[in-house]
C-alpha cells in the first residue's frame, strides 16, 4: 500500500514500513500514516483532507502500553483487523474564508490584555447579547475531550458544543443539536478565529462576524481507540487517574 508518512521521529518507524507491506509515496497515496501526538493526527488532516488516516503515538516521546506496540498496530492493519472511525468536522465562516476543524473553531481575543466582547445569536434567535471574555467557540464531538473539557469540565455524546472561555457574564456552555448554527458578532475586538491547531487565522474586527456550524466534510481515521488508549494515556501521565470518558467509535 502506498502511504504518506507524516510526524515526528519518523526514522523510528520508516524501517518498518516495508515489513508491513507499506510503500512510501509523494502523490497518490492511500493512506496518511501520522506518527506522533494528537497535533500530528490533527496537522496530517488540516493537510491531506479526506485521505484516511492511521495515527501512531511516537513512542520515543509518548509511551505505548504493550498492546500498542508500532508493530503490532501495523500488523494489525495489513490483516484488516484495524476499525474505522467516520468523524464529522466543525468550521468557522468569516469574511469570505472558512476554517475546518477536526476538534473545534473558536473565536478568541485578540490581543491579550483586552477582553472580547460579542454577541451570540444561535439559529437566528439572540442567546446573548453582550459577553466579556476571552472568547467563544463550537466543538465536534470528538474535540468534547480537548478544549472544550478544559473550559467546561465536562463532554457530550452528541451534537455539537458551544463554550465560552472566562466569560464575566454568567451565561451557559450549551449542547446544541448538530444542525445548529452559531453567529458570533463582534461588540469589541479585535478577534480572531481559529481551528485546532492550524497556524491560518482569521482577524475580525468590530461589527463583523463569523458562523459556527457543524460542516458536511468528514474525517476518516483507523484505530482511534488505540490512539486515545487509557493504559498508554496512564504510562505518560503516571501521576493521573486513566481517563474514562467516552470517543466517537
Amino acid at each position: 500500500m502506498k502511504i504518506k508518512l507524516v510526524g515526528k521521529n519518523l526514522e523510528d518507524i520508516r524501517p518498518l514500513l516495508s515489513r508491513y507491506g507499506f510503500e512510501e509515496a509523494e502523490r497518490e497515496f492511500e493512506l496518511v500514516i501520522a506518527h506522533g501526538g494528537d497535533g500530528a493526527l490533527l496537522g496530517a488532516e488540516r493537510e491531506y483532507p479526506g485521505v484516511p488516516k492511521l495515527p501512531i503515538r511516537d513512542a520515543g516521546t509518548a509511551e505505548l502500553c504493550p498492546e500498542h506496540r508500532c508493530e503490532l498496530q501495523l500488523e494489525a492493519f495489513r490483516r484488516g483487523e484495524t476499525p474505522l472511525t467516520v468523524l464529522p468536522k466543525v468550521a468557522g465562516t468569516a469574511r469570505g474564508r472558512t476554517l475546518y476543524a477536526l476538534n473545534d473553531v473558536f473565536l478568541h481575543n485578540l490581543e491579550l490584555s483586552s477582553a472580547l466582547r460579542y454577541r451570540v445569536r444561535i439559529d437566528g434567535e439572540l442567546y446573548a447579547n453582550e459577553v466579556v471574555g476571552d472568547g467563544v467557540g463550537l466543538s465536534s464531538v470528538h474535540g468534547s475531550t480537548a478544549y472544550y473539557r478544559s473550559i467546561t469540565h465536562s463532554i457530550f455524546r452528541v451534537g455539537l458544543g458551544l463554550a465560552f472561555s472566562n466569560s464575566t457574564e454568567e451565561v451557559n456552555h450549551l449542547v446544541l443539536n448538530s444542525t445548529s448554527r452559531v453567529e458570533i458578532e463582534v461588540v469589541r475586538g479585535p478577534g480572531v478565529l481559529i481551528a485546532d491547531n492550524s497556524p491560518e487565522q482569521i482577524v475580525l474586527n468590530e461589527g463583523e462576524k463569523v458562523l459556527l456550524f457543524e460542516s458536511e466534510l468528514q474525517a476518516r481515521i483507523y484505530g482511534l481507540a488505540n490512539f486515545m488508549c487509557p493504559k498508554c494515556r496512564l504510562l505518560r501521565h503516571p501521576n493521573k487517574l486513566p481517563f474514562r470518558g467516552f470517543h466517537l467509535l
